[in-house]
């Protein structure tokens, strides 16, 4: 049986979200603000869950009705039938969005849900469920605006840009769906080699991994939300948690540079973490030092933008930037993400297009640079493409950038941009053996990456053993029949 969907993600990444989705199967595609609703059965929102790599959350409405009041909000509510969706002993939280000139803070809103689910429990049974924030079995999200209400089933829990992989940090990383919605837009899928010369923490550098490899960035889950629902399928995901059959071979490779050896022990650590050592290159470097790579290749790269990363001379690096490009990258494509626009201007490359992207809550820019060799005349005349039909197409849709657009204009992180999420975080696992003559089987939880923290949240062992699934999978096949195989290598031994 297909419900309706909603899919959540950044401003700028609409239109690449709707793209995965239709290419999952999803029926009903429509793209919206910040979320893409879509139609699909149970199948259809754990795969959705699981596989897509530019969705923050997915969430599945239950009731949309009007609310011009509070005690709307709370007759409404108090409708549904909370017993089939949460169970004797069970938690829940509630959280809120609120655009509305008679509902002007969220947490009210997010009061009266909560009273019409206990008060309801109260009435019928005498007890009350408990409200858990931190660790709830069922989480629920209403979204208000102006007198417009849905009230959904949140089935992610944890937002989906953290993928698990991530051991350590730098500082300002990139959040994950962010880089993987940057390098869809790319176009990139493996067919050459990847290059990411300021890579930070190596987030671009995994996330396209995962597209060349067309891996589910879910495989490092701990869990998801709708693991706690009462109509759990667990058959069903372990099906679509061990389907690998679409995932393909990586015949080029990817290589992340930083002046920071900093940066790179962290990007080391957590490609290691992800298992793909064998597809991922990181090596300390100054871009100014870049040359011509022997093979065709692609740059993604984001550059520190002045804000929460400072440089000596900000403006200086970004002349080094264009300079490096066009002398030492012809024949080949860049693409740059930044905030400012007087740092493009020092580029000095003119761009093949624009996209208005948001970082957390500032509002960037993705721009695509063409290289080739002498004047663009020449290089046109001899058949060359700076500006593709598309491109030229799209850079002329009326407002696609605001009006005298400011580049310092900030948003509410939490309103416009459900959490951002440019948050680091770290976790330890444990190792594990698995049987693979039972491949079906996922052993509960532990595989996909049991975090433990101390109570500043920081991992008890650092130096623990990785459940390192893909690695194994891809490298050690010959294993999968009959024997047994200790997943987890201990990074210090490497």
């Amino acid at each position: 049986m297909e419900f309706e969907l909603i899919a959540k993600t950044f401003m700028g990444l609409e239109p690449v979200l709707a793209q995965e989705l239709t290419q999952m199967g999803a029926n009903n595609v429509q793209i919206g603000r910040r979320m893409v609703s879509f139609t699909g059965d149970k199948e259809m929102m754990y795969r959705a869950n699981f596989q897509l790599h530019t969705a923050i959350r997915i969430l599945k409405p239950i009731k949309h009705f009007k609310a011009r009041s509070a005690e709307d909000v709370y007759e409404q509510v108090k409708t549904i039938d909370w017993s089939q969706y949460i169970l004797e002993g069970k938690t829940f939280s509630v959280d809120s969005v609120v655009y509305s000139e008679e509902f002007r803070n969220s947490r009210f809103v997010t009061y009266k849900v909560k009273d019409a689910i206990v008060d309801q429990f109260r009435d019928n049974t005498g007890k009350r469920p408990n409200i858990s924030v931190s660790n709830p079995d069922i989480r629920l999200h209403i979204h208000i605006a102006e007198d417009d209400a849905t009230l959904c089933l949140d089935s992610s829990g944890e937002s989906l840009h953290r993928r698990g992989y991530r051991q350590e940090s730098v500082e300002a990383p990139l959040n994950e769906v962010l880089a993987a919605g940057m390098i869809l837009m790319t176009g990139w899928k493996g067919d050459r080699d990847f290059i990411d010369p300021m890579c930070g923490s190596g987030t671009l550098l995994i996330e396209a991994a995962l597209i060349a490899h067309n891996m589910s960035p879910g495989i490092f889950r701990k869990e998801f939300a709708f693991e706690k629902w009462p109509d759990f399928d667990q058959e069903l995901f372990d099906a679509i948690y061990n389907d690998d059959s679409q995932e393909r071979e990586f015949h080029h490779h990817i290589y992340g540079y930083d002046v920071d050896m900093k940066a790179v022990n962290t990007a080391r650590l957590n490609v290691r973490a992800a298992g793909l050592i064998k597809d991922i290159t990181v090596e300390q470097r100054d871009f100014k030092d870049f040359e011509k790579p022997a093979d065709k290749s692609i740059i993604v790269t984001n550059p520190p933008y002045g804000e929460r990363i400072s440089t000596p001379n900000l403006l200086a690096t970004y002349k080094m930037i264009g300079e490096r490009l066009k002398h030492h990258f012809s024949g080949n494509e860049a693409w740059i993400l930044s905030y400012r626009e007087e740092c493009f201007e020092q580029i000095g490359l003119k761009p093949s297009i624009k996209i208005p992207v948001y970082n957390g809550s500032l509002e960037c820019e993705f721009r695509k640079y063409a290289m080739f060799e002498g004047r663009m005349k020449d290089f046109r005349s001899e058949g060359g493409v700076v500006k593709t039909e598309a491109e030229k197409a799209a850079m002329a849709e009326k407002h696609r950038f605001k009006k005298e657009r400011e580049f310092k204009k900030r948003l509410d992180e939490q309103e416009e941009n459900e959490g951002s999420d440019i948050r680091s975080f770290t976790f330890h696992s444990l190792e594990r053996t698995v049987n693979f003559g039972n491949r079906k089987e996922r052993k509960d939880k532990e595989p996909r990456g049991r975090r433990d923290f101390d109570r500043d949240g920081k991992p008890y062992n650092k130096g623990g053993k990785r459940f390192d699934r893909k690695q194994d999978k891809r490298f050690e096949k010959n294993t999968r029949k009959g024997g047994k195989k200790t997943y987890g290598k201990n990074f210090e031994d490497e």
